[in-house]
């Protein structure tokens, strides 16, 4: 028997309309109405692969836009409305003349256009057309976000191939993009409802195993947080406590990042405690006045405060986290939270937000990051690539000696610092030290590390600082700069590496450029015996480019020896060693020399100056490899 769904489709659109009532004008609530009746009109011969009427669909996403986000009317009818283009008759056009330019740009952005060319593909055009309309209004994410989260709910009614689609398409973008809106909930719940249909298997398992691990731990947990409660009591501090479980993808994450198993992975739940903040009182001091009273009776293990009340994360996550020592034996994580915290936690950017908030600064960021990318080309994959790497990854904060903050994603480096703070100070970067030791500029930095970044005029990005950069900003930078660099006029051949004044030979590619070649190269023998049209004369001067060279000293070991050899090469040549390495046996002494120069002839003096010092028997030229500089 059909089921009658007039009944249901009446009482949950007046849930929606319960909600805004409190929030809006009689008139707005009048256009929420009526944007609904559009859309229950323009959907109503349409289904839904589960079976019930299409119009179920925009209801429950205007619900989530009203209650979960809390977003005002324009973004409620747009929920409303949000399919109405894409999937009937009616227009844009019109949507605007019933409701606004606002509404009509709100379904602009989320309707999918249907060209005979894409520009990269369907589902690359849509995320550009969805992250372009940051520049003009968040709520047009908002909007997208709540629709992929119902779709998500109601994803088991579609086939296998369309599930890994949307839910690999969620993973990827939709999730990350709303835990960077601060969107903490809707976060969560994307990311679990993609990895219980991407790997369905690895998710009952979990939930599985959170379920008896939450059954096998309760009655200590509930004690522990009857003991703080206690103790919180006793100070007259008002608050809640609870256990909460991390949820299965979190949990996945953190063992495939620990390499552990579920039983020894730590802090598979967390102690929640929301407090009151009484008037004059500041949040900060609150939570430090809860973390005396509870450092009183219980443990603190060393090293196990992260404060994210002075040091928000980027998406404006904000607490204060500390492991204590249950009487059970074992660190508890306890995080401390306002009433305020929690709820900007769950709105992300959505919460009313003072103008120096993290959250504003990274969407302005977002909107100026955006506008580069786009600078950038078309190119799709890149496009949502560099999307990826600007934005979703989770951040940690770093500081210069002065104590400013500078938020960097996870994995960031020394060099992706440096260009945070300004692009003049990472083109010029030469070495740093992090919290006061010396570090190359390629290291990678963690959460509350101070960098000091040292400069030299004579450095400038060379092309593996893009395989040390992460963020977006620097990548570009580095881009810019080696693609603003004269292309070299010859490439060299990568087996022989010659370099300037050696015997050489030229073969024109292909491509029209010119590689060259030693002559005793066996590619070279290789092309001439094939393509003997293809050899060109080369006259290759030394100019300020450096060659890196390595060379064996064999020497009769004696007092004093190792010292003359850096001073002929350092000294009295002048040339910068990149390594020095001495192997002694039967007094017999074997040293590897590598070090830059700009020609066969330097090469060769060098190698005639090391021979004239007292005791070497050999000097031999080992290698050849890239350009220094």
């Amino acid at each position: 028997m059909t089921q009658d769904y007039s009944q249901i489709i009446h009482e949950e659109s007046e849930k929606v309309f319960a909600i805004m009532a409190p929030r809006v004008t009689a008139e707005e609530l009048l256009n929420i109405r009526k944007a609904f009746e559009l859309a229950r009109e323009a959907h109503s011969t349409q289904m839904r692969k589960g079976g019930e009427p299409y119009i179920m669909h925009p209801i429950a996403v205007a619900r989530i836009v009203a209650e979960d986000l809390q977003l005002g009317a324009e973004p409620v009818m747009a929920a409303f409305l949000h399919d109405v283009v894409e999937d009937t008759d009616h227009t844009i056009d019109e949507i605007r003349d019933m409701f606004g330019e606002d509404v009509a740009f709100l379904v602009s952005v989320v309707t999918k256009k249907i060209k005979d060319k894409y520009d990269d593909s369907l589902q690359v055009d849509n995320y550009r057309q969805m992250l372009d309309s940051v520049k003009y209004d968040i709520r047009a994410l908002l909007v997208k976000l709540a629709d992929r989260l119902h779709n998500m709910r109601t994803l088991s009614g579609i086939s296998p191939d369309k599930q890994m689609k949307i839910a690999g398409e969620t993973d990827y973008f939709y999730a990350p993009l709303a835990n960077r809106l601060g969107l903490y909930n809707v976060k969560t719940e994307l990311e679990n409802l993609s990895f219980r249909f991407r790997c369905p298997h690895d998710y009952d398992e979990l939930c599985m195993l959170i379920s008896r691990d939450e059954e096998a731990q309760h009655r200590r947990l509930s004690e522990f947080c009857e003991q703080i409660r206690a103790v919180l009591n006793d100070a007259g501090i008002n608050a809640g406590v609870f256990v909460e479980y991390r949820k299965p993808y979190s949990i996945w994450r953190k063992m495939h990042k620990y390499g552990d198993d579920f039983n020894h992975l730590k802090y598979r739940h967390f102690t929640e405690i929301i407090y009151d903040t009484p008037e004059g009182m500041s949040e900060k001091d609150m939570a430090l006045k809860i973390y005396s009273v509870l450092t009183d009776r219980f443990r603190e293990k060393p090293g196990g405060i992260t404060n994210y009340i002075d040091s928000p994360k980027e998406n404006g996550y904000q607490s204060f986290h500390v492991k204590l020592l249950a009487d059970f034996g074992r660190w508890q994580e306890v995080h401390l939270s306002s009433r305020r915290m929690v709820r900007n936690s769950a709105l992300g950017c959505v919460a009313a937000r003072d103008e120096d908030d993290s959250i504003i600064r990274w969407i302005e960021k977002f909107r100026s990051v955006l506008r580069d990318i786009a600078l950038q080309g078309r190119d799709g994959t890149n496009f949502i690539e560099k999307v990826v790497r600007a934005f979703y990854n989770d951040d940690i904060m770093t500081f210069t000696p002065k104590g400013k903050p500078v938020i960097l994603p996870q994995r960031a480096t020394v060099l992706d610092f440096a260009y945070e703070v300004s692009d003049a100070l990472g083109e010029k970067a030469k070495y740093a030290r992090i919290n006061g030791f010396l570090s190359s500029i390629k290291a990678p930095l963690r959460r509350g590390d101070v960098v000091e970044i040292f400069t030299d005029e004579l450095s400038h990005p060379l092309p593996d600082w893009l395989d040390a950069a992460t963020t977006f900003r620097a990548r570009k930078a580095v881009s810019d700069y080696l693609a603003s660099c004269p292309e070299p006029i010859y490439a060299r051949c990568p087996h022989c590496n010659p370099i300037p004044g050696e015997e050489i030979v030229g073969f024109r590619g292909e491509n029209g450029k010119i590689t060259l070649h030693k002559r005793e190269c066996d590619d070279a023998i290789s092309l001439a015996s094939r393509h003997g049209d293809r050899i060109v004369s080369v006259d290759w001067l030394p100019d300020d480019t450096l060659y890196s060279e390595t060379i064996v000293v064999t020497a009769v070991d004696r007092y004093h020896l190792f010292i003359d050899l850096v001073d002929c090469i350092t000294n009295r040549l002048h040339l910068t060693m990149q390594s020095f390495n001495t192997v002694t046996a039967d007094n017999i002494v074997r040293c590897t020399i590598s070090f830059g120069v700009h020609s066969f002839n330097e090469l060769q003096s060098v190698m005639s100056d090391i021979s004239t010092i007292e005791g070497v028997d050999e000097v031999k030229r080992l290698s050849c490899s890239a350009n220094l500089q």
